[in-house]
């Protein structure tokens, strides 16, 4: 029976990878990085405990093995393995984005965008209801251009947005702006679907149309004399209404992406509106639905124009420009920036970091294993196995860099038994790999760092994700039939 559900368990986990992506997601969501890190132990653990199952252990005991392995696991790394960030000194946070970046295609220019990373962050720092700071990567937003090495790519002091002014009559730059943000159309007003007029006098036809136009400039108008200076509308805007715009002095952009009139509006503490209409019927503009900014202002980079919005009232905004031969290389690096930025914000947030190269899985697997011999029942052996598990991640690490992974993972576990048995040896809980001289050096001192909380999480979602695979003990599918796939 045991042997069967563990041969429809591996079955079940190659049929439907969809939890594995779900797996990455969550880890992308809540940390930000390390979700190539989580799949691998994910798979690990589950194959060890198929392992478990065809020698007859129940699941239901791997289970109780496996939820005590990881509570026991993040309770000593919380305890023990974790370091403030205030004991390391300045270059800690820069450490962690160059550590993140190491693996990807920027890594050999981490010292450019580690530092790159950290200014885009520190601009955006804000504080919390009860002082805490925090750093919300969502004003940083990045923007991506052909052309140039990746090495011209640099931080916008400002929220900037991928497009132009809609006319180039309007002036380029607006001191002490007045942001509105529209999400309706500033184009000639068109009757409603299913709007009927009927006319008797011909004339009356030129006056409706007159009215259609009148309505639009009516709108415009009104936000002028309201003060607004700087119209960013997430629909179509006229060149009728745009004459206004180029003689009152504003500047006006047209078809601005929803996710960019959001942010600017929290930015500068705009309301977007919908419509103009208030509860009497009218049409009105409130000025308390504008926005502030020191300036605005457009810049041309490559062959494309950007808005960038800067000084805003609300919460300070920045720009990463990224600067690359084609579409790949860029978003390549996009996604390297997004990790790192998660990273940085990670461990600026929670203040605890960890030694990176496998230092944290080595210690936590010695520690488990001397755990488990403490314990006289069947969790012991599934305790063990997540033990051995957490292994799999210096073993891949040492394979990727062509490096011998049996010696160097043996050579680490040896460095952090000793790091726990013996307390004059208690530095060597640090130690990690160095997989360009292909030996072991003290990461936490050398500066291969990772948040804590990224790997917390890691073991979390690792074992939740293993555990839910377990507890399934068969899988029923149904496919329509073939006389309802045409219908």
């Amino acid at each position: 029976m045991y042997v069967s559900s563990a041969r429809r368990t591996t079955n079940f986990w190659k049929r439907n990878p969809q939890i594995l992506v779900e797996l990455a997601d969550l880890q992308d969501r809540e940390v930000g990085d390390g979700t190539t890190s989580v799949v691998i132990l994910a798979g690990e653990l589950l194959r060890r405990a198929n392992d478990l199952v065809r020698n007859k252990i129940h699941p239901t005991s791997i289970i109780g093995g496996y939820r005590l392995a990881m509570r026991e696991s993040v309770k000593f790394l919380e305890s023990t393995l974790a370091t403030d960030i205030a004991t390391l000194g300045t270059e800690t946070i820069l450490n962690c984005a160059k550590t993140s970046m190491s693996s990807k295609i920027v890594g050999a220019d981490a010292d450019f965008f580690g530092k790159m990373v950290v200014d885009a962050v520190m601009a955006v720092k804000t504080y919390n209801d009860y002082g805490d700071p925090r750093y919300p990567i969502k004003s940083i937003n990045v923007l991506k251009a052909h052309g140039k090495s990746v090495k011209e790519s640099r931080v916008i002091n400002g929220y900037a947005l991928n497009l132009g002014r809609a006319a180039q009559g309007m002036v380029k730059s607006v001191k002490n702006a007045k942001v509105a943000c529209i999400d309706f159309n500033l184009q000639k007003t068109k009757m409603q679907m299913g709007v009927q007029v009927l006319v008797t006098d011909p004339r009356e036809l030129e006056r409706i149309r007159q009215e259609e136009l009148n309505i639009t400039a009516r709108r415009v108008k009104m936000m002028i004399d309201a003060g607004a200076n700087v119209i960013l509308c997430s629909k179509g805007i006229d060149d009728m209404a745009l004459k206004y715009f180029v003689e009152a002095g504003a500047i006006a952009c047209r078809r601005v992406p929803k996710d960019d009139l959001r942010r600017v509006a929290k930015a500068t503490g705009a309301q977007i509106l919908l419509t103009l209409a208030d509860m009497e019927g009218a049409e009105t503009f409130d000025p308390a639905s504008l926005g502030t900014c020191g300036e605005v202002c457009e810049e041309r980079v490559s062959d494309d124009d950007m808005i960038v919005l800067k000084d805003c009232a609300n919460t300070q905004a920045c720009t990463l420009l990224i600067r690359g031969a084609n579409d790949y290389m860029l978003d390549e690096v996009d996604r390297s920036l997004h990790d790192a930025l998660c990273i940085v914000k990670r461990a600026l947030e929670s203040e605890k970091v960890v030694a990176g190269g496998g230092a944290v899985e080595a210690a936590l697997s010695v520690y488990l294993e001397t755990l488990a011999t403490t314990l006289g029942s069947r969790e012991q052996l599934a305790i063990a196995e997540f033990a051995e598990a957490l292994l799999v991640i210096p073993k891949v690490l040492s394979v990727n860099a062509a490096k011998d992974s049996t010696e160097l993972v043996a050579k680490l576990r040896a460095y952090h038994h000793a790091a726990q048995t013996k307390p004059e040896k208690k530095h060597l809980a640090g130690y990690g790999l160095d997989l360009v001289k292909g030996e072991l050096k003290d990461n936490l001192n050398e500066g291969v760092l990772e948040p804590m909380l990224s790997k917390v999480k890691s073991i979390q979602f690792a074992t939740e994700a293993a555990i839910t695979i377990l507890r399934i003990d068969d899988l029923i599918k149904l496919h329509p039939e073939e006389g309802q796939q045409g219908m």
